[in-house]
């Protein structure tokens, strides 16, 4: 039988990626999030995080979505679904506004906020994020939360996160033609941050590497505060596809070899080993490092274009603690230590963690960023009826595109 979920105790997640598609569902209970169930399908419709094919995405929606029903009997009608790809991109501005000597509201931080964001943004993006890195009152910077205090002039910096208007379109569309009503439109490593990062890791300095099959996205926080995000049109399917054309092996074959006998260095694999390839059927052996040595020079690409985002952000002086990373494609065996030398930052795999009770399977990468949603999702209800709700204007506007493209 199916249970209508009541709004606000059940929270839905749908991680649509390149290579999968992920419903998880979570509760909040009195010991904190528990997740209920996860319910995953393989994504044929999106090439590097962005939808190529609407009918074969919203097909992979609807497997995901009803395996979650199945396993927990709720009724599955709003999600926060997970956006990424090349076309999303960050940048900082600034907002002041006065506040005539008396004490700080929230009505003045929604103020300060949409002085912040109006900027100039091109017709063909859109925003997803307004995200405050720090306020300012009088002059006194390094202020948290400033509802309270007393002041003449409020100013806020904020990072602002845009991304193609018809990528997010065509995304709104899918979930719209799977019979779901989107509440949020999430940045993915923001959600996964939720999930994976501590709040010394976040305060110290960090940077969020989340390796997917056809992007890999990464983000920084210091002092609490987001500083940067940006994408990388790089991921797993670019490894496994090294590998099929290296050994001339159909893909699902290469993801295969890729998962049972992948590591990112050459060094890794004895002389003497040999792992077996089945194709059309006939099986052959090749040694073990024949794979490795066409999956490490494309680590070494990857972990050199991370090491050029970060110097190019200023991320050595941003991320103290170190990296985290996660994702699908951070299981790689050996990645974390080839990541510190070449990086020369200490690295470490982030599982979800900041949910109270769920299924050990849940405990993987690959499930950070669909966790993570459900821990944003709650994270907003709770601070929507205090703060500037900075969602709403995209999805309901995104929404009204998608009607008329259905009329």
């Amino acid at each position: 039988m199916v249970r209508q979920a009541h709004q606000g105790d059940i929270i839905v997640g749908l991680d649509v990626g390149t290579t999968k598609i992920c419903t998880v569902v979570g509760e909040l209970s009195e010991a904190g999030v528990e997740i209920h169930a996860v319910g995953t399908s393989a994504s044929t419709g999106l090439r590097k995080g962005v939808v190529v094919n609407i009918e074969s995405t919203v097909e992979s929606i609807k497997n995901a979505v009803n395996e979650a029903k199945s396993l927990t009997g709720f009724e599955i009608n709003t999600v926060y679904v997970g956006i990424t790809g090349g076309h999303i991109k960050g940048f900082n501005s600034y907002g002041a506004v006065g506040v005539r000597g008396k004490e700080v509201t929230y009505m003045d931080v929604d103020r300060v906020i949409d002085s912040a964001k109006a900027v100039y943004v091109p017709l063909d993006r859109e925003v997803l994020h307004v995200i405050p890195t720090g306020y300012i009152l009088d002059g006194q910077n390094g202020i948290r939360d400033p509802v309270g205090m007393v002041g003449v002039r409020l100013e806020a910096n904020v990072h602002i996160v845009t991304g193609a208007v018809t990528s997010v379109q065509n995304l709104l569309k899918c979930c719209e033609k799977a019979g779901l009503d989107v509440i949020d439109i999430v940045f993915e490593p923001l959600a996964s941050a939720e999930a994976i990062l501590t709040d010394d890791e976040k305060e110290l300095g960090v940077a969020i590497v989340d390796i997917g099959g056809g992007t890999t996205d990464i983000i920084l926080y210091k002092d609490g505060w987001l500083r940067h995000v940006s994408v990388l049109a790089i991921g797993g399917n670019h490894f496994t596809n090294d590998i099929a054309v290296g050994l001339r092996i159909p893909v699902s074959e290469a993801e295969r070899l890729k998962k049972s006998f992948g590591s990112a260095a050459t060094s890794m694999a004895s002389d003497s080993e040999e792992i077996e390839i089945i194709q059309a059927g006939h099986e052959r052996k090749v040694p073990r490092r024949c794979l490795l040595e066409i999956i490490q020079p494309r680590t070494e690409e990857l972990l050199d274009l991370i090491k050029n985002e970060l110097l190019s952000c200023s991320g050595y002086d941003i991320a103290s603690s170190g990296m985290v990373f996660t994702g699908g494609g951070s299981l790689l065996n050996g990645l974390d230590r080839i990541a510190e030398v070449i990086l020369g930052l200490p690295v470490r795999i982030g599982f979800p963690e900041n949910i109270k009770r769920c299924e050990k399977s849940i405990h993987n990468p690959i499930y950070a960023t669909g966790v993570g949603l459900v821990l944003y999702g709650f994270t907003t209800v709770s601070n929507r009826k205090f703060y500037h709700d900075t969602f709403a204007g995209i999805v309901g506007k995104m929404k009204g595109w998608v009607k008329e493209i259905f009329r």
